[in-house]
């Protein structure tokens, strides 16, 4: 069985019940316990889990290769089946995971969430993965900056230094619960999957740098991902926009 990777990021909504169990605000309105949450980034153990985007890639004499992508969301099931879909899935596959900032939110978000659910990870101990250290589990915001504080850049930023677009106008993360509050779930699975892709890509430029990739297995590996996202555009195209000067190149090619 070839080599895999897990690219992934987590999408999470203030959990308001939760902390209202821990600051005895259970019988209260919702903005009261709100209020009592305050404006600052919640504790982790209060997000809930309500999209997981993932890409899922395999290594090949040619580089990498593009399986899958996706971001499976609460509008479409439990939070509990998508924490047990996706830790089935890399118990099934013992991929490297790869990550932005995953070390210090997604992993630890993902654990407290599925102990609150009472999901069984064994596939979580397959691999190294939460040793900050490990390459099982490659956290790039830390990696890039040697794990120095100071030295850490934001996804998008590092993106566009790196000549891609980034992430899309119109929504960030501190606009997903806006997004879910209104009904508009499928917005935040687009925008998860436009993380993944580009966390993806600055990962195998970063395997570029450590040597793990040729400039040809770089390349080959970048011209699979956007064909496979060329070949999917009628249900991708918000990747589209992620891709859009050789992608339309491989549009031009693929109906001629």
């Amino acid at each position: 069985m070839p080599e895999q990777v897990v690219v992934w990021d987590l999408e999470t909504i203030p959990d308001l019940e939760a902390f209202a169990t821990v600051a005895d605000l259970q019988d209260k309105p919702e903005a009261e316990v709100r209020d009592g949450m305050g404006d600052k980034f919640p504790k982790l153990i209060f997000h809930k889990i309500i999209c997981i985007g993932a890409l899922i890639a395999s290594r090949s004499p040619e580089g990498w290769h593009t399986d899958a992508i996706g971001a499976p969301h609460i509008g479409e099931r439990s939070e509990k089946d998508l924490i047990q879909a996706f830790i089935d899935k890399i118990a099934e596959l013992r991929p490297r995971l790869v990550t932005f900032n995953g070390s210090s939110f997604d992993l630890p978000v993902l654990r407290y969430r599925a102990m609150i659910n009472l999901v069984s990870a064994p596939g979580l101990a397959t691999r190294n993965y939460f040793n900050r250290y490990s390459d099982d589990c490659v956290d790039l915001c830390d990696a890039l900056a040697s794990f120095d504080q100071r030295a850490k850049v934001s996804l998008h930023e590092l993106c566009r230094v790196l000549g891609f677009p980034g992430k899309p106008d119109g929504i960030d993360g501190s606009q997903v619960e806006t997004c879910y509050r209104a009904g508009r779930i499928k917005e935040v699975s687009d925008y998860c999957e436009t993380d993944v892709v580009n966390t993806y890509r600055a990962w195998l430029r970063y395997e570029l740098f450590r040597g793990n990739l040729s400039p040809k297995e770089h390349d080959q590996s970048e011209a699979n991902l956007i064909e496979h996202i060329v070949c999917r555009r009628s249900t991708k195209q918000h990747l589209l926009n992620l891709i859009e000067t050789t992608a339309s190149t491989l549009v031009v090619q693929t109906e001629i």
